[in-house]
């Protein structure tokens, strides 16, 4: 190659190339070029879907196995800790040109707000909520700036359409004694609104309106546990029957687990025989154990047995505690939390 000319060179290369060329032709050309190629992956099954995406509806994603519910729906033995969770099936019906209304929960811990549509059947639909906000709660010394804070808070509840009349106000029963919520009352009053307390058997009262569907009123209970105390409450011969109990800061008084254990049993024994087929739960705890297994964004989540959780919060693992002794009471399998259910939504029920 040395002793050829340039001209000879290129002559020689151009040859070389043309063999390369129609060989590769007669052996496959671009299935040969494919089969060089990185091979190409397809989405997983299993792979995080924004809410807007669909899945292919030539290879569907398998249905989740469902409880059995009054209006038919199949059950499933699977435990609720396993690979398939079970659905609550059940879909609340839709209010009918319903009014915006808003009310203010001032618990024990904080605050919790929640705007709902409702309308003359008292059907009803979460439209808004913020929970746990204890910035007026803990963060505001004197009345002035609770005042202030207070003005703030009601204003995002106007500018979302809430006529002012149709704000409420109302105390928990675990929350009736704090400091805080007695100088939060006083700035309320001072501002021209109402603050509404409630005992503990009238929140029982109240949380059962919002959160037992009338389809399940003669076969299953409610339990709202708070951070104060706990509301068992039931359906009994068109009656609402209501019962407190340790709330799920009961370790801040040096109260023993078993002794608890031992009172929220009793209490729960007290629940009809008929009514314990379903359990609807709600509370801080109790949304705890349901943030950990929520399917999606899900109006029910049906909650793991109580053995099925391991917590380390002192808080949780009292209300773990509490769930303990109501399903051992009871025998109940299907604790179902409710997303949107609150006992203060269960007092704008009450209303005209």
């Amino acid at each position: 190659m040395q002793r050829l000319t340039i001209a000879g060179r290129l002559i020689i290369t151009a040859l070389i190339v043309a063999a390369i060329f129609f060989a590769f032709r007669y052996f496959g050309g671009s299935d040969a070029l494919r089969k060089l190629s990185p091979e190409q992956t397809t989405e997983s099954a299993t792979m995080p879907r924004t809410d807007d995406q669909t899945s292919d509806a030539s290879n569907p994603p398998a249905a989740p196995e469902s409880v059995a519910s009054d209006n038919g729906s199949s059950s499933s033995d699977a435990p609720a800790n396993s690979g398939s969770r079970p659905a609550f099936t059940f879909t609340p019906p839709a209010p009918q040109n319903g009014k915006l209304k808003g009310v203010v929960e001032l618990g024990a811990s904080g605050f919790n707000s929640f705007i709902v549509k409702i309308d003359d059947q008292k059907h009803w639909s979460l439209e808004k909520a913020e929970f746990g906000n204890s910035l007026v709660m803990e963060n505001m010394a004197t009345d002035t700036d609770i005042r202030a804070g207070l003005k703030n808070y009601i204003g995002k509840m106007l500018d979302y359409g809430v006529n002012g009349r149709d704000i409420q106000f109302v105390v928990s029963s675990g929350a009736t004694k704090a400091e805080g919520t007695q100088k939060i009352t006083r700035a309320l009053k001072s501002l021209n609104y109402v603050v509404n307390a409630v005992t503990p058997e009238q929140e029982g009262s109240l949380g059962l309106r919002a959160v037992l569907p009338a389809e399940y009123a003669n076969n299953a209970f409610v339990v709202d546990m708070g951070s104060g105390n706990t509301k068992i409450s039931w359906m009994e011969n068109g009656q609402i029957k209501a019962i407190e109990t340790y709330g799920a800061k009961y370790f801040q008084n040096n109260t023993s687990d078993a002794t608890v254990y031992d009172e929220v049993k009793a209490k729960a024994k007290q629940i009809p025989v008929d009514r314990r087929k379903t359990c609807f739960i709600i509370g801080g705890v109790p949304f705890e154990l349901a943030k950990a297994v929520r399917n999606g964004k899900e109006r029910y989540t049906i909650l793991n047995a109580p053995s099925g959780y391991n917590l380390e919060n002192a808080k949780s693992k009292a209300g773990l505690n509490i769930y303990k002794a109501v399903a051992d009471a009871t025998g109940t399998s299907t604790f179902v939390f409710d997303w949107d259910a609150n006992f203060t939504i269960g007092y704008l029920l009450t209303l005209k």
